[in-house]
């Protein structure tokens, strides 16, 4: 709750045409997309998908029933040449709400701007602090995402002191079983809207947790390039370890199939129990591969009951005198080329300058409705 209302704030959509609705009741029933055009518009969802020119048209797989409930928003504001919002649906924990369902599914929506996303703000109004199984999922799905989650405690002026504080706590504890690392997301506890804050509040603690949030947004826009780098050579040694585990796997049922054997119950065997075949603890020997990244083993009796293990070549067999071999390339890619290519671009930056200079927003990081 309060995305809305914080979007409208931050881009100074407030009172223009293009705001985006608020209102007491849970009113974004659409995923908002807010980007950067040359004049102010709306887009239909199936425009965003059909448009080859947008980044949009995988979410096609989702149906025209999602597309539907798709939106988005192009506005010329500076701060979005750099950055581009998406305003989610809120999360129903009414049973019967859910029951109805959404008509289009919402998880895999969402794991999908996930997947993409460079910063995931959670954000939760003080009244209404409902931990239930929809957002349980959604922190399911956050996982290993831990450092780019921002939680924000929204409206906090509308709460006296001692009530907020209670109600940070219940915060913190309903959703200390859903987070489960060392160090918890960076909670901002402030009301991101033009009002005035409530009298007899915290003001200068509001104010602070504000430009802090707008610093951090900066701090991300400043290094996006190196943050896409970083993902991508972590997607890419994830990938590196699931093909040497599928080759593993491969290797473990061609050595024990026999000529009178029974390849299904064979495969069955080293799935329902691959420690006994040691398949994780040989991918352990090899060098560049920690313990702490191998996958589930339960992931595996899913993923080879839709992929059989015969329609897989072992690794070996996919080399080429021109081409080279597809695990060779991969690893060059991990240790070599894009470290190099990260140290290219952090040659040419200045360190620690937390300024719009760099990011393109247009001002520095400040309250623009409200005198300290």
């Amino acid at each position: 709750v309060g995305k809305s209302s914080m979007i409208n704030y931050l881009l100074g959509l407030d009172n223009t045409p293009y705001q985006l609705y608020t209102g007491a009741e849970p009113t974004t029933s659409e995923f908002t997309v807010i980007m950067h055009g040359p004049k102010l518009k709306t887009i239909e969802g199936i425009v965003m998908a059909a448009d080859s020119a947008r980044s949009f048209s995988p979410l096609e797989k989702f149906g025209q029933n999602f597309l539907e409930k798709l939106i988005g928003i192009e506005v010329p504001h500076k701060l979005l040449e750099r950055v581009t919002f998406v305003d989610t649906p809120g999360i129903i924990e009414n049973r019967k709400q859910q029951e109805r369902g959404r008509g289009y599914p919402f998880n895999d929506v969402c794991q999908w701007f996930i997947d993409r996303a460079d910063l995931i703000f959670v954000v939760f109004d003080p009244t209404k602090l409902d931990v239930g199984l929809e957002l349980e999922m959604l922190f399911r799905q956050l996982k290993g995402r831990e450092s780019q989650i921002r939680i924000i405690l929204n409206k906090a002026d509308s709460l006296a002191t001692q009530e907020l504080m209670r109600v940070y706590g219940a915060l913190f504890w309903s959703l200390a079983p859903l987070i489960n690392v060392t160090e918890p997301p960076r909670v901002y506890v402030s009301s991101f809207w033009p009002h005035e804050y409530h009298p007899d509040t915290h003001k200068d603690l509001f104010l602070k947790e504000e430009i802090s949030l707008l610093e951090d947004l900066n701090q991300v826009i400043e290094n996006r390039m190196e943050n896409k780098i970083a993902f991508i050579r972590q997607h890419a040694i994830r990938v590196r370890i699931h093909a040497l585990l599928v080759d593993r796997y491969l290797q473990t049922y061609k050595d024990k199939m026999t000529f009178f054997s029974d390849g299904e119950l064979v495969f069955r065997d080293i799935v329902e129990d691959p420690d006994k075949f040691f398949i994780f603890k040989s991918i352990l020997a090899k060098t560049n591969v920690s313990k702490f990244d191998l996958p589930n083993r339960e992931a595996y009796k899913d993923f080879f009951g839709i992929n059989p293990i015969t329609s897989f070549k072992l690794l070996s067999q996919q080399c080429s005198y021109m081409g080279g071999c597809f695990l060779e390339k991969i690893e060059k890619a991990i240790t070599r080329e894009l470290p190099d290519l990260l140290g290219s671009i952090g040659l040419g930056k200045k360190p620690n300058i937390l300024s719009c200079d760099i990011t393109g927003c247009g001002e520095t990081p400040k309250n623009r409705y409200r005198k300290p």
